[in-house]
């Protein structure tokens, strides 16, 4: 008898989670790995992040594979709303199954499907009953994921929401916190080479975010480098 591709994958993913959380030296490492695991074994998956909200209910993505997957999330911080935010909210898996046509996102949906992301899929992450974030996949692909990639990112979901859990009361925590806060800048510069793209060519915000993101993506660049690289062009010489 022939073995059950979906078997076979859940297998996998329980044997790369115990490796990574067996080996990792950070929480902070793990959980980056955690999200190059679920890139890999969800096979239409083009990018895959975590996106922690803290006490005070601030997002911040403090991890992720690809500059357009922390640019997706970063909007809905931005726009106070999308799957993953709705994922954490409801404690509930959420499926965009193709962006230009779901409707309950419309501003995000709209931009992040002029950057060629077309479905998505966000699962909660709970430690001790409480809600702390979200791991979610993008796809270039509409209708990317089922039911499987729900279970497969659930599995995911499991560990990496304890170790998030764990670093907020071990020493972890203040590495973990030197992700945070580099996370926060980087997202006040990319912030800031929106604005001077909107001001330079006239341009509507949504515009420009999908500028600058497909120029991060052209030049292999993640998307605060490429507005470190804008800002440094724009600022005069001291």
């Amino acid at each position: 008898m022939e073995p059950d591709p979906a078997v076979a994958g859940l297998s996998a993913a329980v044997a790369r989670v115990h490796e990574v959380v067996l080996h990792a030296q950070t929480a902070a490492e793990a959980v980056s790995q955690l999200v190059e695991v679920a890139q890999q074994l969800i096979p239409l998956a083009a990018g895959a992040g975590i996106s922690l909200v803290d006490e005070d209910g601030v997002c911040t993505t403090v991890a992720a594979t690809d500059p357009v997957v922390a640019e997706a999330d970063a909007l809905q911080y931005e726009l106070g709303e999308g799957p993953c935010l709705r994922a954490w909210d409801t404690v509930s898996i959420q499926y965009v199954p193709d962006t230009t046509t779901d409707l309950r996102w419309p501003t995000w949906s709209q931009t992040v499907a002029a950057a060629g992301i077309r479905s998505a899929l966000s699962v909660p992450l709970v430690v001790q009953g409480q809600e702390i974030g979200a791991l979610q996949v993008y796809a270039t692909e509409p209708h990317a994921f089922t039911g499987h990639e729900e279970h497969l990112l659930s599995l995911l979901a499991g560990p990496a929401a304890a170790l998030l859990g764990a670093a907020r009361t071990r020493r972890q925590t203040r590495r973990l916190d030197d992700t945070l806060q580099e996370a926060v800048a980087d997202r006040d510069r990319i912030e800031r080479a929106v604005g001077v793209l909107m001001e330079r060519g006239h341009l509507a915000e949504s515009t420009a975010r999908t500028r600058l993101l497909n120029t991060a993506r052209a030049q292999g660049k993640t998307l605060a480098q490429a507005a470190d690289h804008l800002l440094d062009d724009t600022d005069p010489p001291a």
